[in-house]
């Protein structure tokens, strides 16, 4: 008879293990959870000593311990693991995220230099394959071009101490109908960059303000010069002289080297601007390398692509004409006829020579070679002169001596590159109806000296990048003032089939001859004096209401409040435009623009 097994279990797998059997009972884990973590089969031969050695239930007791330690450290990795997860997770994220960020920026600057070098204004440094030429002459800035911007700004970059080397197309005198009159502003700041002298020895004439004719009636505005030296006031001159006196200013200083020659190709290596690529006079291609290259090559810029959106309006040309031996209505001032279909402009440029500018509207002029300009200009023209400039206006057609020019308007909208800056027609241009270049381009002179004279090495070209990102809004309300003023002046004085726009030319001829305040705010904005983004406004929209207040006065009738809305709407759509174009926070707000408070590099 069987004897009862002294340590009942339910379990057969437990009944006497035998060497070399598995002990599934014991190695077995005592739940689900733990089947991933606890072999499940364990040979006996491979336990210590110690616990083969035990009874069935001792070793069920040390296999549990065993299982509870497992279970406990598994336990606390998984928990670890799940603590983990997310930082894990948001890394990843992160990683990706500022990958694609990277590669973003990366296909951008990509895409700047692949539309610079398809334009073959920039030239990779390390393509180039020549070394730079070594003559002993270490540069600190090249200056393209030396009219009217470029030769101020070398002299005022060599004075204050700047090794500079200029490069200028053609260093004979230069002959064009545009660039000749100065405003008080411009010689304002002409005297602060110490060039007053070069308008002196040329036949320079005093400007004291302009006179405006218009169906027979005339009214004179001067500038308010009354707070200045009696010195001060506007000049006109022969622009080719005005440009070598300056030239012969630069020359005489011993930091300067001027060159002639084209310039190219701007020299670019890892995104910055580090020199040009020019031809000299007798043909040979050298590469001149700076710090920092300012591109002030003209109107017909071949550099500025590179350096900024360019988005140049044509709206007109002038034909220009020289009156000989004639006497102004007004001397001394400048005379705006305001004919059909666009304004004539005169002024003196010598004792005895009247520079005479006619706006032909669009692009396209009446051909010179074979007649059809003189025949408009005599016919169209010459009858809307002052009677006595007539018989000077008809001489110089017959002289043959016709040259024109087209009116350019760009907006400033630069790329900042380090390395390089764009200056005067360059980089901004307006309508010159008003003669608001020069004053600009040496406004902005002024503010680049200023900027640049606290950095005694200019060789960190990003970080100077950066901080010359400041000029492109300290420039704002001057430049914005004075190229707002000259495009929507341009829109108000030429003639129109719009009945509203016809009443706004109207209003603001009457509201210049009112005088006192209404003429000397405009005048003063038009001069430089004062050069106020907010008058601007003020005086402009004045004028809108002074033409709708024309219009109800003594009775007013619905078709009068109708031509008086149009009015107002007119005026807005001269305006906001370009001054949109120029930028609303830079021109009205710009201390809220970081770049304002740009400091210069620690020394």
């Amino acid at each position: 008879m069987s004897q009862p097994n002294p340590n009942p279990n339910p379990n057969p797998m437990l009944h006497g293990p035998q060497e070399g059997r598995c002990l599934w009972g014991w190695a077995q884990p005592r739940s689900p959870r733990h089947r991933s973590i606890i072999p499940c089969k364990l040979q006996r031969s491979l336990l210590p000593a110690y616990i083969r050695n035990t009874t069935s239930l001792q070793r069920n007791a040390v296999v549990s311990e065993t299982h509870c330690s497992i279970s406990s450290s598994a336990l606390h990795f998984h928990n670890r693991l799940k603590m983990f997860n997310p930082y894990i997770l948001g890394a990843f994220l992160a990683s990706v995220l500022g990958f694609l960020l990277l590669y973003d920026l990366r296909e951008k600057e990509r895409k700047i230099k692949r539309h610079r070098l398809a334009d073959g204004l920039v030239t990779s440094s390390s393509g180039i394959g020549e070394c730079p030429q070594d003559d002993g002459f270490g540069t600190d800035v090249i200056i393209v071009g030396a009219g009217v911007a470029g030769s101020a700004l070398a002299h005022t970059l060599g004075k204050d101490g700047r090794r500079v080397h200029v490069i200028e197309r053609d260093l004979s005198e230069p002959d064009r109908i545009v660039g000749e009159l100065l405003q008080p502003g411009g010689y304002l700041k002409l005297i602060e960059l110490g060039l007053e002298d070069c308008v002196e020895e040329i036949d320079a004439q005093r400007v004291l303000g302009y006179a405006l004719f218009k169906d027979g009636k005339n009214t004179r505005l001067s500038y308010p010069l009354e707070k200045f030296h009696s010195d001060v006031s506007g000049r006109s001159f022969h622009n080719g002289r005005f440009i070598q006196r300056m030239r012969e200013k630069v020359a005489s200083l011993p930091n300067v080297r001027m060159e002639q020659g084209t310039v190219t190709s701007l020299l670019e290596e890892n995104g910055a601007i580090k020199g040009v690529q020019y031809k000299t006079k007798t043909g040979q291609e050298l590469k001149a390398y700076a710090p920092l290259t300012i591109v002030c090559d003209g109107c017909f810029s071949n550099l500025r692509r590179s350096l900024c959106n360019p988005k140049v309006d044509v709206p007109s040309c002038f034909v220009g004409l020289v009156l000989e031996n004639c006497q102004l209505p007004f001397a001394n001032h400048g005379h705006v006829i305001l004919a059909d279909p666009s304004p004539i402009l005169l002024y003196p440029i010598s004792s005895t020579e009247v520079r005479c500018l006619v706006d032909v509207p669009g692009q396209k002029l009446p051909s010179i070679a074979n007649g059809e300009m003189a025949i408009y200009l005599k016919t169209r023209v010459a009858p809307q002169l002052p009677p006595q400039l007539y018989d000077a206006f008809i001489s110089a057609i017959d002289q043959g001596k016709i040259r024109t020019m087209p009116n350019r308007s760009m907006p400033a909208d630069p790329y900042p590159t380090p390395g390089a800056l764009l200056m005067g027609d360059a980089f901004n241009m307006r309508h010159p109806l008003t003669g608001g270049g020069m004053t600009v381009a040496l406004s902005d002179i002024v503010i680049l000296r200023d900027l640049l004279k606290p950095l005694p090495n200019l060789n960190d070209g990003v970080s100077l990048s950066k901080y010359l990102e400041s000029f492109y809004t300290l420039r704002k309300p001057v430049a914005s003032t004075i190229n707002t003023l000259a495009g929507a002046l341009y829109k108000v004085f030429c003639a129109s089939p719009d009945q509203a726009r016809r009443e706004m030319r109207e209003a603001c001829f009457d509201y210049l001859s009112l005088g006192g305040v209404c003429s000397a705010g405009p005048v003063a904005l038009l001069s430089g004096l004062n050069p106020c983004p907010l008058s601007l406004v003020v005086h402009f929209f004045a004028v809108a209401v002074y033409g709708v207040g024309r219009l109800l006065l003594p009775f007013p009738s619905f078709k009068r409040l109708w031509i008086g809305a149009r009015l107002i709407s007119a005026a807005s759509n001269i305006i906001f435009p370009i001054i949109k174009a120029e930028g609303v926070r830079q021109m009205f707000f710009p201390v809220t623009v970081p770049a304002y408070y740009r400091a210069p590099r620690a020394k």
